[in-house]
């Protein structure tokens, strides 16, 4: 498996051209692993990055650095077999941290530089989506759609510290943003508005819906952050 990361840029204190991400939703997946040495500047920029507006964030942690000294808590292979899709439809290569963009294009995940031009470059999402607490969990309501589409309720715990005990990270304290802990899957026939129904998530917890083509580009998205624990 190959990694590679690039380090951010000493004192760079904001995204370049962040701007066009104002107004309009981009998605933003970041693979990475607590295992990974070059992963914590990314996960930190990630950190940054769920608060333009616009954005719909998550992280998945994969499990192929769990037998390298440290098992990662929040890994799963659910993780590891969408970044090898994605690398796949998009010839790239599997690696951490990597970040997707709309499911279109890949960059390593803790390139500034790279990361503001993805989003920069973005094509805004065709079909809209909200996706709002109800008495019986969640609703998703989606605008029409021509060709059938898959959706994704991505799961996530805001914010998680965590002491790292061995690998390449041993002795830190690791600090991530938007860890997808739980999934649920949905498909959308083309048609016209549709409502999808999800199970309720618990306080404390957000969760981003995605919408993808065969492609696995992503056409609709949506985010409903956490409700405060109680």
């Amino acid at each position: 498996m190959l990694r590679r990361g690039i380090l951010l840029a000493a004192g760079a204190a904001a995204l370049a051209r962040p701007s066009r991400a104002a107004g309009r939703t981009v998605v933003l997946e970041l693979f990475t692993s607590e295992g990974c040495s070059s992963c914590p500047p990314a996960d930190a920029l990630l950190g940054e990055l769920v608060r333009l507006p616009g954005a719909v964030a998550v992280a998945w942690h994969v499990d192929y650095w769990n037998d390298l000294g440290w098992r990662d808590p929040f890994a799963t292979r659910f993780a590891t077999e969408r970044q090898r899709a994605y690398a796949t439809r998009l010839h790239d290569e599997v690696y951490t941290p990597g970040l997707v963009v709309n499911g279109a294009a890949i960059v390593v995940g803790s390139d500034r530089s790279a990361v503001a031009a993805a989003i920069a470059d973005a094509a805004p999402l065709p079909v809209p989506a909200t996706l709002v607490r109800d008495a019986d969990g969640l609703r998703a309501t989606l605008g029409a759609t021509e060709a059938p589409l898959s959706a994704l309720l991505a799961v996530y715990a805001p914010e998680r510290a965590t002491p790292v005990g061995g690998g390449e990270n041993s002795g830190r304290r690791l600090r991530e943003f938007h860890i997808v802990t739980a999934t649920h899957r949905a498909s959308v026939p083309g048609g016209a508005v549709q409502t999808l129904r999800f199970p309720a998530i618990a306080p404390g917890y957000g969760a981003a819906l995605l919408l993808q083509q065969q492609d696995l580009r992503i056409v609709g998205a949506a985010d409903l952050g956490p409700t405060i624990s109680v």
